[in-house]
């Protein structure tokens, strides 16, 4: 565990773009012997993660900006500054920005190690690299929602 890392000042942490959400790592899971990690999701107006599960960690978000549309398995709600959400494992999710203006989350992701999987998914072009990375991380994809979402709420999937 890094123990010399006590402040993580604003600005600091290297940032990726998932097209449309970036990914600014400010805690790995090196720094906390691999109990959790924390990034920050800058998020474009009208953006849709794709709906997915994770089989090995859950994520907690914080919102620090803007407003969060979000369904979790059967629940669909809207979350503003200050706002918590849990996307527990093994539960089919998806987030987007639900307002005009930029958005951003601040994501607990229990255990380290999803975090990785961003890094790695940002420099990876090609479909079948982002599926083999998909198979290794534990995370499973499905189109069930993005239709009835994308045209209910305007979004564009991220990446497009």
């Amino acid at each position: 565990m890094d123990v010399t890392k006590v402040v993580v000042k604003p600005g600091a942490g290297r940032s990726v773009s998932l097209g449309g959400m970036g990914v600014v790592f400010k805690v790995s899971g090196a720094d906390t012997g691999g109990a959790f990690a924390i990034v920050e999701h800058p998020i474009e107006p009208g953006r849709l993660v794709p709906p997915h599960v994770h089989l090995h960690e859950d994520e907690y978000s914080y919102v620090l900006e803007g407003t969060i549309g979000a369904r979790v398995g059967d629940h669909e709600v809207v979350a503003g500054p200050g706002s918590y959400l849990f996307k527990p494992r093994g539960l089919m999710h998806t987030f987007w920005n639900a307002g005009p203006g930029p958005a951003r989350l601040l994501e607990v992701i229990a255990p380290a190690g999803f975090e990785t999987y961003f890094a790695e998914l940002a420099d990876a072009g090609d479909p079948d690299r982002r599926q083999e990375l998909a198979t290794k991380y534990g995370v499973t994809y499905s189109s069930d929602w993005v239709a009835g979402l994308t045209s209910r709420y305007k979004l564009t999937l991220l990446g497009h």
